[in-house]
């Protein structure tokens, strides 16, 4: 299993904070898999205000995943 985390708006957005998906080979197929689960979830997934971190680094959609992982979804954060 990979967990999968959702922080900020995208938690609220998506009304779940964490979720527990089968195997994806990466980021990109996790992606696909999240957005078949409607549109909301397809909106979120496929915006470019949607990062992602892998154990807690973040990377890119390329990113290989394995049972264990967790990853993380979150909004850009900007500081002031």
């Amino acid at each position: 299993m990979i967990r999968v985390l959702f922080f900020a708006q995208l938690r609220e957005r998506l009304q779940t904070d964490s979720l527990d998906m089968t195997e994806c080979a990466n980021v990109a197929e996790l992606r696909r898999k999240l957005s078949e689960r409607g549109d909301i979830w397809q909106e979120v997934m496929q915006s470019e205000r949607c990062l992602a971190a892998v154990n807690q680094v973040l990377c890119d959609n390329t990113q290989a995943l394995k049972t264990g992982d967790e990853v993380a979804f979150f909004p850009p954060v900007t500081g002031g």
